[in-house]
């Protein structure tokens, strides 16, 4: 069963890789929060960084912002 205080944001812009991803970390016992985009994600770690007890992200995203520009911002908060 995952855990709530275990929740990793998971980008990808790829729904095949983000149902692998979610599956694995929820079978190691972390809850997962999924998007598809660095801007989703970045809207998420602007609101409530906090929240995330790590990343896992894409690095070749669809948009203007890349995984590294997710992972940068998700270091700044």
């Amino acid at each position: 069963m995952p855990n709530p205080l275990l929740l990793i944001l998971v980008v990808e812009d790829e729904y095949l890789v983000q149902e692998l991803a979610q599956g694995a970390l929820s079978d190691g016992g972390f809850d997962t929060k999924t998007v598809s985009s660095g801007e989703e994600a970045v809207g998420l770690l602007d609101r409530d960084h906090a929240r995330y007890c790590a990343l896992l992200t894409d690095i070749h995203l669809s948009g203007d912002l890349t995984g590294w520009d997710v992972a940068r911002r998700a270091r700044q908060s």
